[in-house]
């Protein structure tokens, strides 16, 4: 039986429950526990008004509500599993974010409720996104299903390496097909409008692409041979082709950063984008810092 956890982030909105859920299958299928953590910040500063003990109290008790509410949901995909909560006074990034240490994989939701105490802002998926110890997942788009192949995106960096293996083991363990992208560009040759153009073949562009990825995807089919891989090259931004691939698809994985990106970021421009704006739940592939 696996033993680190995956954890995953509440505030008891309807997105958060969305998160709860997926984080729930994905434990099942991965026949790890699951922790349930909920944030929340005080924003009494002591006990110099008289009533600031009881108001504290009555925040706590809401507080450890969610988390049994959180626990409830994850009951009702998942009867059997181990599951353990928790209602801890603090930020909810930094939270998650040391909790990722010892975690397998952390989730959350794209966005909560809003306001100071929330837990999943709109900015909190993508700060984990950017700071968390491993891989995290932010549960979007259509959060619910488990229909559709899981997308992955290539483009020859070690991160796109990483995250193909993870959507291949992903996919065998769903028994699902997996679709590997990579997406091209035609150079613009820097000429003005009376100097013969270089030759530019978008059809040699497009074939080296595709030959790229087949060489990617070698190792990986022989590995798992059991998943129906299919394969999509197309000319546009990684990030463009691979919004458009989520609509239909179950997850999209992306390595933390690619050939695209400044070397130093954390995670890349592709990742940001597809955490904004896919149609399906994104994993992104980010190293533990022992790993």
């Amino acid at each position: 039986m696996e033993t680190t956890p995956i954890v995953v982030g509440t505030d008891g909105s309807a997105h958060s429950q969305y998160a709860l859920r997926w984080a729930a299958r994905e434990a099942q299928r991965r026949n790890a526990s699951l922790r349930v953590l909920f944030g929340y910040n005080w924003p009494w500063s002591g006990n110099q008004f008289e009533t600031a003990q009881d108001i504290r109290q009555v925040a706590q008790e809401q507080a450890e509500q969610v988390i049994a509410n959180a626990i409830g949901v994850v009951r009702e995909v998942a009867p059997q599993m181990t599951v353990t909560g928790a209602a801890i006074t603090g930020e909810p990034v930094q939270m998650l974010v040391e909790a990722s240490k010892h975690a397998v994989l952390t989730v959350v939701g794209n966005r909560g409720h809003g306001g100071f105490t929330s837990l999943l802002l709109g900015a909190v998926g993508q700060r984990v996104a950017t700071h968390a110890a491993g891989p995290v997942v932010v549960v979007r788009g259509r959060a619910d299903t488990d229909r559709g192949p899981i997308v992955v995106g290539v483009d020859g960096s070690p991160a796109a390496a990483e995250a193909l293996g993870v959507a291949f083991e992903m996919a065998a363990s769903r028994g699902c097909e997996l679709t590997a992208v990579n997406a091209y560009a035609v150079p613009h040759p820097p000429w003005g409008v009376d100097v013969a153009p270089l030759t530019y073949v978008r059809a040699e562009v497009e074939a080296e692409a595709r030959k790229g990825l087949e060489q990617a995807l070698t190792p990986w089919r022989e590995k798992y041979p059991d998943v129906k891989v299919g394969t999509l090259v197309a000319r546009g931004s990684a990030a463009q082709v691979l919004v458009g691939a989520s609509h239909g698809s179950q997850l999209v994985v992306v390595g933390s950063r690619g050939h695209g990106d400044l070397a130093g970021t954390i995670i890349g421009s592709v990742g940001l984008q597809l955490l904004h704006h896919a149609d399906c739940p994104v994993l992104v592939v980010r190293p533990h810092p022992a790993s």
